[in-house]
């Protein structure tokens, strides 16, 4: 979590949000809803080894960030279940808005922490960073 501009801005959990995670004793399959907010510009200051040649939007850096997961997720037994573009709520505060939605599933928390530790696949997670300006990440899990 970062301050920006008055408000909070989320890029990546807390050490207290992922021990509540893993302490919630999810059994089965977690979907997680992800709701992501682009940069108009690409930022790779982080990761220049990452960057391409010229400027991209936040966007076309979160498609890298995806053909890069991908595999990684499904090795792992996990997917995309709904990928969608999004905007202002029906429902919610006016002021916030998100430009993509989406769905994940994976089969269970392990599963999920040994997908998130991977180091191959952390070494695409620059292009995540470069695309986006906000971010949630909702675990979900169905109902029995």
């Amino acid at each position: 979590m970062t301050m920006g501009e008055g408000s909070e801005v989320y890029l990546e959990p807390t050490q207290d949000s992922g021990r509540e995670f893993v302490m919630r004793g999810i059994e089965g399959e977690v979907v997680m809803l992800n709701l992501l907010r682009f940069r108009d510009v690409a930022e790779y200051s982080a990761t220049p080894d990452l960057a391409p040649s010229d400027p991209i939007s936040g966007a076309a850096a979160y498609e890298r960030y995806i053909e890069h997961t991908l595999p990684f997720l499904r090795d792992s037994g996990g997917d995309v279940e709904f990928i969608g573009e999004a905007g202002g709520y029906l429902i919610g505060p006016d002021e916030e808005r998100w430009d993509l939605a989406i769905l994940v599933r994976h089969r269970s928390v392990e599963a999920f922490m040994s997908f998130a530790s991977n180091e191959a696949y952390l070494k695409g997670m620059g292009h995540r960073l470069a695309a986006i300006s906000d971010s949630r990440l909702l675990p979900l899990v169905a109902r029995r």
